[in-house]
């Protein structure tokens, strides 16, 4: 007992002997931090751009390549290029391109197969086959609609910021700049490729018409092409950028009625199926325990 209190009272003096020369050096230890802080740089490590991708990202992207160099042949050309347009608007997620989804899809495809011919059962090979084939289709489809969703999510904020930007003095390109960098998201994404094949020289109706064709959205087509018919116009962008914003607000707002409409009817499934009976059960089942006991 005597050894707890002696080593509890060796800690606080400790501590107290610490903190008083802590509060006496304080303003010394706070600067010296500070000039740690702006002349200590932090030396990068250049790495090439291959390497600045993901381990996942990297792995993919070679073994397709070298897959689909093997395949490429065997691809038929209009079905690369609807996959290929279909990767485009899902923002070519892994790196794929039309080549090395359809190789990836087709060796799915053969192993699925594979697997059914193991299972010695022709339905079972049947249904893992059919799997094999549409899952991939599928796994691309929710990728589409999820990136659509996104991109609809945030069009109405992405127009709010510019329309304030360009009102507030900014040109129409510095201000799409400002918000790409003050606005992340998939939308952001693929107006910084706009901007850069701007500051590449190509000119801005050609990225915007290009950036649209790659999103394949209704609404990015009707800003871009009303962005593009009043620099052709000589309209004033700021106006044309508070409509779109309204409009784009507007549209919003009448896609989450629809969705909420739509809501009480995805809801009567469940209803019927999982509540409804049990309802019925705690209702009617004393009265028919009773009527069984009467019988």
């Amino acid at each position: 007992m005597e050894l707890v209190i002696i080593s509890l009272l060796a800690i606080m003096v400790t501590s107290f002997i610490l903190g008083y020369l802590y509060n006496i050096n304080r303003e010394q230890i706070i600067t010296r931090e500070r000039l740690v802080a702006y002349t200590v740089k932090e030396e990068k490590i250049y790495l090439p751009p291959e390497l600045q991708l993901g381990f996942r990202t990297r792995v993919i992207s070679r073994t397709m390549d070298t897959l689909s160099g093997i395949f490429k042949r065997l691809i038929p050309k209009n079905e690369k290029d609807a996959y290929n347009a279909r990767l485009r608007t899902a923002g070519n997620p892994y790196g794929l391109n039309g080549d090395s989804y359809l190789v990836l899809k087709y060796v799915i495809f053969t192993i699925a197969v594979v697997v059914g011919i193991l299972s010695r059962n022709m339905l079972h090979l049947l249904l893992i086959a059919a799997a094999g084939l549409l899952l991939p289709d599928l796994w691309l489809k929710s990728v589409v609609n999820r990136r659509e969703d996104e991109v609809l999510k945030g069009l109405p904020n992405f127009l709010d910021l510019l329309s304030i930007s360009v009102q507030a003095g900014l040109g129409f390109d510095a201000a799409l700049q400002k918000v790409v960098e003050k606005h992340p998201g998939p939308l952001s994404v693929e107006f910084s490729k706009a901007i850069q094949e701007m500051g590449m020289g190509k000119p801005r109706r050609e990225a915007l018409k290009d950036m649209s064709e790659r999103l394949n959205i209704d609404e990015v087509t009707i800003f871009t092409t009303a962005i593009i018919q009043a620099e052709q116009l000589g309209v004033s962008i700021g106006n044309v950028l508070e409509i779109q914003s309204r409009q784009a607000r507007e549209t919003r707002r009448m896609q989450a009625e629809e969705k909420a409409m739509k809501a009480p009817i995805k809801m009567l499934i469940p209803l019927v199926v999982f509540i409804f009976p049990v309802i019925f059960i705690i209702l009617l089942g004393p009265a028919f325990i009773n009527i069984m006991e009467t019988l």
